[in-house]
């Protein structure tokens, strides 16, 4: 089995301990050393004889589990997967993992369940419309199905996929490694990558849809103009535009906005655009029309689109100026263009529990093994740069591998090398970003930009720049959630006088005070910023939705209104939280802000909160309406 040594072998080693049950396999010496760099060695810092010892104990296990002289054990005690957990990742972790993780990894049930058959009739009067055929409205359509309650899905777009769908820029991709941004009841063993491009995203995000039997039961090329709640029928009723141009009513029970937070490009900040007679456009609206071979491109903004489309634009270009407002924290990765070998896919396919094992050292590396280390420290004597010891050893040796990178050009490290805490604002994966601002072809103006003149751009600092194309890689506004629905709830209050423009709240991201029976995915403060997928989110929120959804039927409960104490005790709570947090770092912005400098967008909880606070709804944090039929008895 040639494949054995291609394993990450803190990953061979879980599966080799719950395929034997044998705690010899949780102790010295083959204990994974402790890694504190940003990326994990896949030796877990063994020697190699110790390493070549589980690869040769492993494979009779595996020979005997093919041959049918070895089951695979269905169970495993609690202590023991404990173990290896904090095994795995050569840290201690918290047995409140124990639960998420069993869910995770699929040996126990994590779907909602009806508690008592419901009534054919109840479920047959029951519906749901869903908004937005991304990840996340995707994963809705199909819990909801898994139920059998009735759901509508409706997008504005010619097909499925969401983001995955507009954002077709060049080298478009995750900066998640995918094994983890993908659904945990729909693993993909087959990813070409480690951080896979747009084209196999959106491709993973249909198979699924088609999987499910969801794509042919969508509705695409319709728009939502309004929904409003109609308390006689306690219902939503919704105006829908169709692609010819007709608009048609449809009422349900409850609706579920899939439609996210990036969605709406950020463009009309700039002054003087609309003098621009020359090609201009947003990254999220590529324009495939326009060659910008022999071009002066200028493109605007320097964040996780810019980090991706550059190295190409400046590859056909004559000559490409890039805009910056200020420098990003940008990450080295061995993976980012690394191609996953057959053998490891082999892996993934034939080792019991490998791929839950890999993927759950993706989930703590880039997600809640990070996040402590993004707390203030206030005895730490130098919170200008950094948060705490750890943080300050990651500043470290991301200033190293800038300097590293730019070691032909020191020109450019003052420019580039930022002054505030790694994480302050969203981390970027090096797709040759510092290797491309070294070209002869390429120019970085440290300045944001003033105003564009006919064919000019010109920055704060003067420097005027005469182009032929403009690229706006200037992101969303990701504040106004829901911008383009107009959404009315009880008493005719509207969401964006609910969310004063730019200040999005909701219970666990999910319901909103005076908007019974409506929920988001996506919605205020459930982004991550310190890594972690927000498919993950998703499947969080749908849990939570699903849960509320079998009490009201079961319970004969046609409305449930999040109380407005128990909304703004969480709201506060979640402000509290983030006080301590990188993300409110002093005197430093990013679009997780509003104009208040109140954090909106990401969450600052553990995953394994989150998971916990979402998975099962309680009805005492809400005004239920009972059915008449109900009030009769």
């Amino acid at each position: 089995m040639s494949a054995l040594q291609e394993a990450s072998v803190p990953t061979l080693l879980m599966c080799l301990a719950q395929l034997t049950l044998d705690d010899k396999w949780l102790n010295e010496p083959y204990l994974p050393k402790r890694d504190t760099n940003l990326f994990a060695d896949e030796s877990g810092g063994l020697a190699e004889d110790i390493q070549q010892q589980i690869r040769d104990a492993i494979e009779p296990v595996l020979t005997e589990i093919e041959t049918g002289a070895r089951s695979i054990p269905t169970e495993i005690p609690e202590e023991f997967f404990i173990r290896m957990m904090d095994v795995c990742v050569a840290e201690d972790v918290a047995p409140e993992y124990t639960p998420m993780m069993l869910e995770g990894m699929g040996f126990t049930d994590g779907d909602v369940r009806w508690p008592t058959e419901p009534a054919p009739q109840a479920l047959q009067n029951f519906s749901a419309l869903i908004i937005g055929a991304g990840f996340s409205g995707i994963c809705a359509a199909i819990k909801l199905d898994n139920l059998g309650i009735n759901w509508s899905l409706v997008d504005s777009s010619p097909s499925l996929g969401g983001t995955w769908l507009a954002n077709d820029y060049p080298e478009a991709g995750v900066d998640t490694p995918n094994h983890f941004y993908s659904y945990t009841f729909a693993p993909n063993h087959h990813w070409s990558g480690y951080f896979s491009k747009r084209d196999e995203v959106k491709q993973y995000c249909a198979d699924v849809a088609a999987r499910h039997r969801i794509t042919e039961r969508i509705s695409f090329n319709t728009t939502l103009q309004a929904t409003t709640w109609h308390e006689p029928s306690q219902t939503w009723h919704t105006t829908l535009r169709d692609s010819d141009g007709s608009t048609r009513q449809v009422e349900t029970n409850i609706v579920i906005s899939g439609v996210g937070q990036l969605n709406k490009p950020k463009k009309t900040f700039i002054k003087g655009l609309d003098t621009f007679t020359k090609p201009c456009f947003h990254s999220a609206e590529w324009r495939h029309d326009v060659d910008l071979t022999g071009k002066r491109v200028a493109i605007i903004g320097t964040g996780a689109s810019a980090m991706q489309l550059l190295r190409t634009v400046a590859a056909r270009a004559a000559h490409v100026t890039i805009f910056q407002r200020s420098p990003q924290w940008v990450r080295p990765s061995a993976d980012y263009h690394r191609a996953v070998k057959p053998e490891t896919m082999w892996l993934f396919d034939n080792v019991p529990h490998y791929f839950n094992w890999y993927r759950f050292g993706l989930f703590w590396r880039f997600g809640d093994g990070l996040l402590r280390t993004l707390r203030r420290d206030h005895t730490w004597p130098h919170l200008d740069i950094s948060m705490n010891r750890h943080n300050d050893k990651h500043r470290e040796q991301l200033t190293d591998y800038l300097k590293q990178q730019l070691a032909t050009r020191p020109d450019l490290i003052d420019k580039t090398l930022p002054d505030y805490p790694p994480y302050g604002k969203r981390m970027l994966v090096d797709n040759d970003w510092y290797k491309t601002l070294t070209r002869d072809n390429v120019t970085l103006v440290a300045s944001g930009i003033d105003h564009v003149e006919n064919s000019a751009v010109v920055a704060f600092d003067g420097t005027s720049v005469e182009v032929d194309v403009i690229i706006l890689a200037t992101g969303f506004e990701a504040g106004r959630m829901l911008a383009s629905m107009h959404v009315t709830g009880r008493d005719g209050t509207t969401l964006r006088d609910a969310w004063r423009d730019d200040d999005p709240r909701a219970y666990k991201g999910i319901t909103i005070p005076n908007f019974p029976n409506f929920f988001c995915l996506y919605g205020p403060n459930t982004n991550v910023a310190h890594g972690g997928s927000v498919i993950f989110q998703a499947e969080c929120q749908m849990r939570y939705i699903t849960s509320l959804i079998t009490q009201m039927i079961t319970d004969d409960i046609t409305a449930t209104e999040v109380r407005r104490d128990i909304h703004d005790e969480y709201n506060q709570a979640l402000d509290d939280e983030h006080g301590d947090l990188v993300w409110s770092h002093p005197g430093m912005n990013s679009w997780y802000k509003n104009s208040k400098d109140r954090i909106f967008s990401i969450m600052p909880w553990r995953f394994v909160d989150y998971w916990a606070m979402t998975h099962d709804a309680d009805l005492c944090d809400y005004i239920t309406t009972p059915s008449r039929i109900e009030e009769e008895k």
